[in-house]
């Protein structure tokens, strides 16, 4: 479930991953931990611009889709939050109450998937670049082994051991740019 925020948090920061801490476990669905997996977790992201990063995950979120992101600065910061059916909050003297977040990640995600399926399809029949390329596939997959050796081995990774476990290219070799949406 991790990989899409490592896709992000690369989008979003502009920079690398160097290294990886997780702290995770099973929490919520033993049958998870039954398939060898872990359904809640922390992870410590280290940049190379040296920015830090932090994703909290978890398999479960009884009330929608939860999905926020927040960047925190020295010249400022930028958070967004969930998506709801509607923007009504009801107040009254005893409450404060609004609809749950959207509850599955397609009807959060609709409008995104068809900008990125059109993205793909024009740069297939114009020859150009696709706005991501196998790179952005490849890192957040070797962020993901790294974050999950962090957890069996209970200290951070760094992204290039990742690399050499697998005998691929180390990802500094093409820096993360903003993509267009």
């Amino acid at each position: 479930m991790t990989i899409h925020d490592f896709d992000m948090a690369r989008f979003l920061m502009g920079s690398e991953v160097e290294e990886v801490f997780t702290a995770a476990g099973v929490r919520v669905d033993p049958g998870i931990g039954e398939a060898g997996d872990l359904d809640t977790a922390v992870v410590l992201l280290r940049f190379k611009s040296g920015a830090i990063g932090t994703i909290d995950n978890c398999c479960k979120a009884v009330y929608g889709y939860d999905q926020r992101v927040e960047i925190l600065g020295s010249d400022g910061a930028i958070s967004t939050g969930n998506c709801y059916p509607n923007q009504a909050v009801v107040s009254t003297a005893t409450n404060i109450r609004k609809d749950l977040p959207l509850h599955f990640f397609m009807d959060h995600y609709a409008e995104s998937f068809a900008n990125e399926l059109q993205a793909f399809v024009k740069a297939v029949l114009e020859g150009g670049p696709t706005p991501a390329s196998g790179i952005d596939g490849r890192i957040p997959v070797m962020m993901g082994l790294a974050a999950r050796k962090s957890h069996d081995e209970n200290r951070p990774v760094r992204l290039e051991e990742i690399c050499e476990d697998h005998d691929s290219p180390q990802p500094h070799l093409v820096p993360a740019t903003p993509r267009q949406s």
